[in-house]
């Protein structure tokens, strides 16, 4: 009656490998986002960087319609 030898080792191992592969899958599923969805995700936020800069006022300043500034330490 000869018994299969067993690494426990090479068990242990292989279970935390196993465990982590799921983990994986679950942050995988949870967080990803495939390469099209993020390209998509990044156009979208241009676009929308792009329409709000065209619609931001232009702020010069008219010399002649401000009033004069003074200087107290020069005469």
């Amino acid at each position: 009656m000869s018994a299969d030898l067993i690494n426990l080792r090479q068990v242990r191992k292989a279970r935390a490998k196993a465990d982590k592969q799921v983990k994986a899958a679950g942050n995988r599923a949870k967080f990803g986002r495939t390469k099209a969805e993020r390209e998509i995700h990044t156009a979208a936020d241009e676009l929308e960087r792009r329409r709000h800069a065209a619609h931001e006022r232009d702020i010069t300043v008219d010399h002649a319609l401000s009033p004069p500034t003074t200087n107290p330490g020069k005469d």
